[in-house]
This record gives structure tokens, sequence and C-alpha cells, in this order.
């Protein structure tokens, strides 16, 4: 009999047990419903203080938790620039801090030099004019866990189904909501300094890369065309001799006018303007398509769409403005 009852107590404290983290996620958002919309943002203007990386995003959690043994009333934000599904993990791009000021108010300078002094810069965020948002409790920290795996996915449907151009992902926690913003436009304004900077050095290696292709492309037009000019500069010139055995005198003219036609055919050559039309064509094909697929962020950026949270959201944009 007394197994039975310790049995029975072992079971009832299973299910409390059982009980209690069910209510603990429930409480920390299990069954909340995921809202996106578009509209105007939850917050204005803002100053920060912030960390930046290149690497997996689950290193962010340690930035989040060096910005908060700073100051701990502040609240927290993270800036992800790369689509982790579509980017490996060590390439994706990301900044991590604290508020320090929102809207007219402005951080002091003693906050300032702390958060300086451990290794954080400072930088100021404008108020977006349209986002695309959504919300989530944060009331444990499970809560951050379930948004992540849970508002994500809405917003990339909501993104993808309108094809809007919508990055970077911003995330605010802020009391007991985390709120996920994704500006629709003037996207530029939200990449902090060493962003920009990885960014125009992306630009500068792409252009190079192009360059380099252009040189061996006109490198082969070139041979090619060459090639045919050798061949009609020696059928010239064979004429030319046979012509000075009949006619001595005007040889050497004969042989001025065989090789002006040979320089002549070479500077028209069908081959060679054929392959520069070809070469002017792929230009300008890889041109329209990288304006046709480039984000509008305020300083031209080059990275593919498919690298940003947005997969195909460009051209939405550019008929919108």
């Amino acid at each position: 009999m007394s197994d039975w009852v310790l049995l029975g107590l072992i079971a009832v404290l299973v299910v409390l047990l059982l009980l209690t983290v069910f209510g603990f996620a429930v409480y920390s958002g299990l069954f909340t419903e995921v809202v996106v919309s578009a509209g105007s943002p939850p917050v204005g203007n803002i100053t920060l203080a912030y960390k930046f990386r290149v690497g997996p995003y689950g290193e962010s959690g340690q930035l989040f938790t060096d910005g908060c043994s700073i100051s701990s009333k502040l609240y927290s934000i993270g800036v992800y620039y790369d689509n982790p599904h579509t980017v490996s993990p060590e390439k994706c791009r990301f900044a991590i801090g604290r508020i320090l000021s929102e809207g007219d108010a402005k951080p002091s300078e003693e906050q300032i030099k702390r958060f300086q002094k451990y290794g954080f810069k400072i930088f100021s965020f404008p108020a977006p004019s349209h986002v695309v948002m959504a919300t989530f409790p944060f009331t444990t920290p499970l809560s951050i866990h379930l948004a992540i795996n849970r508002v994500h996915p809405a917003l990339d449907t909501y993104i993808k189904e309108r094809k809007l151009c919508a990055h970077p992902r911003i995330e605010i926690y802020k009391e007991d909501r985390i709120y996920f913003v994704c500006p629709l436009a003037r996207q530029g304004d939200f990449y902090v300094p060493e962003m920009k900077e990885l960014e125009r050095k992306s630009r500068a290696a792409a252009a190079e890369a192009e360059d380099a292709q252009t040189d061996i492309t006109g490198a082969d037009t070139l041979s090619e065309a060459s090639s045919i000019s050798i061949e009609a500069t020696t059928d010239s010139r064979d004429t030319s001799v046979a012509t000075s055995i009949l006619l001595p005198f005007p040889a050497s003219r004969g042989r001025e006018e065989a090789d002006n036609r040979s320089e002549h055919s070479y500077s028209e050559s069908g081959a060679s303007g054929s392959s520069f039309e070809e070469l002017d064509l792929e230009v300008t094909v890889d041109g329209e398509g990288a304006s046709g697929l480039l984000p509008n962020t305020g300083y031209g950026s080059n990275l593919e769409v498919t690298d940003k949270w947005t997969k195909e959201p460009i051209a939405a944009e550019r008929g919108e403005e």
C-alpha cells in the first residue's frame, strides 16, 4: 500500500511540474497570435550605443549581456543585416546595443563616456517613415526564443507575399514587449558605419572582378580580331609581291595600300565589332539587373537581395518610388 501512495505522489508531482512548465510557456507567449502590419513605426529617432560583429547571430547574447551590465535601465536593441537562411553564419553581420535616448531627448555625456569606455560606439537612427512591424510579449527569457521562431517566419511570409523591400531587421526590447521593425525606405540610414564600410569594400571588390572579366573578354576579342587582320595582311602582301614583279616602281605604293586596307579591315572587323557589341550588351544587361534588384539604401548597396532578409524586395520598392 505504501508503494502505491509513493507512486501516486510522484505522479502528482510530475503532473504539477508539467502544468507549471506549460503555464510558464503560455505566459511567455506560446499561444500569442503574431500580427504583422505595415505603417508608422512604434519608435522615433534614437541614439544608441552599440557593438558591431560579423559571425553567427547566436553570439549576440553576449553583446546584450555586455550592454545590460553597463546600464540595466536602458532598452536593448539589435540590428540584423543578413538573412541567416541564405548567408552562412560566419558571414552574418549585426549590431547590438542599448538605446541611450529617443525623440528629441539627448543622451547624457556620462552615459556616452561609460559605454565608450567598454568599447561601445555611438550612432543615431532617424525615425523611419514606414515600416513592416510586429510585436511579441517580453515577459520571460523564453519569450525571446519563442519570438525568434514565430515572428521572423511571419515577417518573411508577409514581405514575400507583398514583394516588399524591408530590411534590416531591428529588434527593440522595450518594457514588456519586443518590437520587430523592418524599414521600407532609406534603409541605408540604419547601417552603422562598420556596415557601410563593409558594403563599400564589397562594391569595390565586385567592380574589380567585373573589370578583370572585361579585360579578359577584351583580350580574347582583340586576339581574334588580330588573327583575322594578320591573315588579311598576309594575303595582301602576297598580292603586293606578285604585283611588284610586273610593276617594280609602284610596288611601295601598292604595299602601303594593301597595309592600309588591312588596318581598315581590322578596325571595322565584323568579328571585332560583334564581340564589342556583345560585351556592351552583357554589361548593359548586368547593369540593368543590378539596378533592378539592388535596394535603395541611400549609398548604392551592391549586395544581392537574397543576402538580405528580403528575398524579392527591390523591384517593388523602385516601383513605389
